[in-house]
Formats: structure tokens, C-alpha cells, sequence
């Protein structure tokens, strides 16, 4: 049976499924509340919020935790370079060696810039934020690279 949370509004009772994280921790879903009672939850700076379920990323920035898939980032910064890490997020474990060499090769050889998107990217002012530089410049990329669609 499934663990439920019980609200009382005006004598009325509503019961909220309890749901389970990654790492044991429990949450009350609160997906139909407006729905059923018209209310809204109150929670500035949403510190008590989780926003999704994700099977690549956990964090608790209270006790200073975010693991990848599960392994904690301080080991993932010291122990595996950017193409490991890359796979790991994307397929869900580390790279055998001969993995991680077929990536890097293909890594490789998408990694050349068209030379429009060097023109592209050196004609920006020199005071625009690196931000809007780099979602323009992802952006952009699709119409250089199309078949990067295909993925």
C-alpha cells in the first residue's frame, strides 16, 4: 500500500501520495492540490521544493552533497576527465578504456569549428555577457552543424 500524507483544510481531508527519492528520501506529492483544493503551497526561495526526479543528478546543498549517477562530484573533479565524466552522465557508468577511446575519437572529430562560427562569435561587443554569447553560440550551431539533430 502507498504511503500517503494527510491534509485538513475547512474539515476536509486529502490524501497526498508520499514518494521516494534516489537516496531514500520521501516527498509529498503535491501535484493535485490546486486541483482538488485551490490552494497553492507557500515556499520562498524554494528551499524546501524538489523540482523533478532525475536519475543523472542528486544534490542536497545543505549538506553540501551532488552526486552524478551517484558518485559524489569531489571524486568525479579528482578522479575523471571531462570525456569519462560526459559518458557517465550520458550513459549512466564510467567508460571501459576502449569506451572512453571510441569517444574521445568522436569527440575529436565533431570538435572543429565551423570558421562562420568563429566569425560569428568574434563580431560579438566585447562587453556582452558570456551568457548570451554562449546560448547564441549553442544555438547558432544548429544551423551549422544539422545533423547534430539526428542524435
Amino acid at each position: 500500500m502507498q504511503e500517503t500524507a494527510k491534509l485538513i483544510i475547512d474539515g476536509k481531508e486529502y490524501l497526498l501520495p508520499v514518494v521516494q527519492g534516489t537516496e531514500g528520501e520521501k516527498a509529498i506529492d503535491i501535484r493535485s492540490l490546486r486541483r482538488e483544493t485551490g490552494y497553492i503551497t507557500f515556499d520562498p526561495g524554494f528551499g524546501n521544493t524538489g523540482t523533478c526526479r532525475s536519475a543523472i543528478t542528486y544534490m542536497d546543498g545543505e549538506k553540501g552533497i551532488l552526486r552524478y549517477r551517484g558518485i559524489p562530484i569531489e571524486q568525479l573533479a579528482e578522479h575523471s576527465t571531462f570525456v569519462e565524466t560526459a559518458f557517465l552522465l550520458i550513459t549512466g557508468q564510467l567508460p571501459t578504456r576502449e569506451e572512453l577511446t571510441r569517444t574521445s575519437v568522436h569527440l575529436n572529430d565533431f570538435s572543429p569549428l565551423h570558421e562562420n562560427m568563429k566569425a560569428f562569435y568574434q563580431n560579438y561587443p566585447p562587453k556582452a555577457h558570456p551568457m548570451g554569447i554562449l546560448s547564441a553560440m549553442v544555438n547558432a550551431m544548429r544551423s551549422y552543424y544539422p545533423e547534430l539533430t539526428d542524435i
